[in-house]
């Protein structure tokens, strides 16, 4: 089974800056997505990033400019670039990835930006 393994999330003052890793293992048939999602205190999980195969991303409003979504040719490796981060950025992130047959998702990461 493929596993994503989420890590450098942690606690930061507002207007700071943090990168999340995700690193996969396991086999997966080729990977035509991968994204980034979070879930805020008191809401439902939503979608802050996604990348496909052609490079091109898309971005939550709240995150655009901010955020930064990028991931290595076989997929093995996704970041994710946060910038100015808000206080209403804290809650768990979670990388997910997905083929054309199947879904993948991270155990989630803790972020937490103080103000």
């Amino acid at each position: 089974q493929r596993q994503l393994v989420e890590s450098g999330g942690g606690s930061v003052q507002a207007g700071g800056s943090l990168r999340l890793s995700c690193v996969a293992s396991g086999f997966a048939d080729k990977i035509n997505s991968v994204a980034w999602y979070r879930q805020v205190f008191g809401a439902q999980r939503e979608r802050v990033a996604v990348i496909d195969e052609g490079g091109n991303t898309d971005y939550a409003a709240s995150v655009k400019g901010r955020f930064a979504i990028s991931t290595d040719n076989a997929k093995n490796s996704v970041w994710l670039q946060m910038n100015g981060l808000l206080s209403e950025d804290t809650g768990v992130y979670t990388c997910y990835q997905r083929s054309s047959t199947l879904q993948y998702w991270g155990q989630g990461i803790m972020v937490t930006v103080s103000s």
